[in-house]
């Protein structure tokens, strides 16, 4: 089944025109599909058209069939899109066959996100991690026939002694990749001398977590009243932000801006920024950010708490912040929600407009004192599926 995109692009333009690909296999998740639009939206790229299929298994040469192989062919020549992206991870040999037989670019859902990355890193640190994930992604695509960096660089000219082209693209790629890990360690030593420094002056560390788009960097700014990049697309911040938040009459605490996450993030880019997603790991607190105008919020808390029990994250204590209340119309009363022990684990805010702002200062303060005078565990319950919030507060969004 083809459609149109209801882009808005010139079938003579096609600089940064796609096509996009999703096949069902029974599970119906047109939220990804959704959340590709938009990924490609944020990668500045037009989307004209989108083909869906059902199918109960890739097919191990092109992914899909070749019925559905030629209607893209078709959708192709009709809007003369530069590019075919697949909502789905593709392996090197589909990729391969698939840009020969549709003769244009095509890319997987994995390499749309790293090409975003590549895009918004910003710091050193930012940079090499993208980098190392964009590489390491590359090396499982060198395979024989089909050389990425002939095609991209015109051929090294450092070719050994009977050494094909394609060995000379993995030899090259490995010595960088071992680079790119040799300065991240250092990255990693650094980021952990300052952790150790701030754990002996027993300063509180909160770390901002959700998924991408869910107002993170917005709520930061709000609290530190910082100018850390904020917008409404996918993944504007990349670059770990720290500032210190004074909190009236108890001191200060370091909080945290991280990266955001997505559902099937890829595996090179969590590996990748390990240094960066070493400050969630350890922090005291985590700040669970939320958009509670989404749909799809309820996949987004589970998205989200699935990755931080990945990266050993999933048992820091946490509290659940719905932000976007300004988009919602909501029937509940209630601000805050507190835990059996009389924590607060939930708070509604818009972090845009700061209402309920007051309501999360309050939870700070209570943290900063309960991490002051006890363990960790005392500070809140790690949020795992929390459906008394969720049932209370998710209410229908505005128009």
């Amino acid at each position: 089944m083809t459609h149109d995109s209801g882009a808005e692009a010139k079938l003579n333009d096609s600089a940064n025109t796609a096509i996009l690909v999703n096949v069902d296999f029974g599970k119906r998740d047109q939220a990804s599909l959704d959340e590709l639009c938009q990924l490609a939206a944020s990668d500045q790229l037009s989307v004209v058209a989108i083909v869906e299929g059902k199918r109960k298994t890739p097919d191990p040469a092109t992914f899909v069939g070749k019925g559905k192989l030629e209607e893209i062919r078709q959708v192709l020549a009709q809007t003369h899109a530069e590019m075919v992206i697949f909502n789905h991870e593709l392996s090197p040999i589909q990729q391969r066959n698939l840009a020969t037989w549709l003769a244009c670019r095509v890319i997987d859902r994995t390499s749309l996100i790293l090409d975003i990355f590549a895009q918004r890193a910003r710091s050193h640190e930012g940079k090499l991690q993208v980098e190392l994930a964009q590489l390491e992604y590359l090396s499982t695509r060198l395979v024989r026939g089909w050389t990425h960096l002939e095609r991209q660089k015109g051929g090294i000219g450092l070719r050994g002694p009977g050494e094909t082209q394609l060995e000379t693209d993995r030899r090259l790629l490995a010595k960088r990749v071992k680079l790119l890990k040799e300065k991240l360690v250092a990255v990693k030593r650094q980021r952990e001398v300052q952790r150790r420094s701030r754990k002996r002056s027993e300063v509180m560390t909160v770390s901002i977590v959700g998924y991408t788009n869910a107002g993170k960097s917005t709520l930061f700014n709000r609290l530190v009243r910082a100018d850390a990049y904020a917008a409404d697309q996918l993944f504007a911040t990349l670059d770990t932000t720290t500032r210190k938040l004074f909190i009236p009459g108890h001191g200060s605490i370091v909080i945290s801006d991280t990266v955001g996450f997505i559902h099937a993030l890829p595996h090179t880019l969590v590996a990748a920024f390990r240094a960066t997603l070493e400050e969630t790991r350890q922090a005291d607190l985590l700040l669970h950010v939320v958009d509670a105008s989404s749909s799809d919020r309820d996949q987004h808390i589970d998205e989200v708490n699935k990755l931080l029990r990945e990266i050993g994250a999933g048992m820091i204590p946490q509290i659940l912040i719905l932000n976007k209340i300004d988009r919602i119309e909501s029937k509940s009363t209630a601000n805050y929600m507190r835990d059996e022990y009389g924590r607060i684990k939930t708070i509604r805010l818009s972090a845009k407009t700061g209402e309920g702002l007051d309501y999360l200062y309050t939870a700070l303060a209570e943290a900063f004192k309960q991490n002051q005078t006890g363990p960790q565990a005392h500070l809140a319950s790690p949020i795992q599926a929390d459906d008394d919030a969720r049932t209370t507060f998710f209410n229908k969004r505005k128009d």
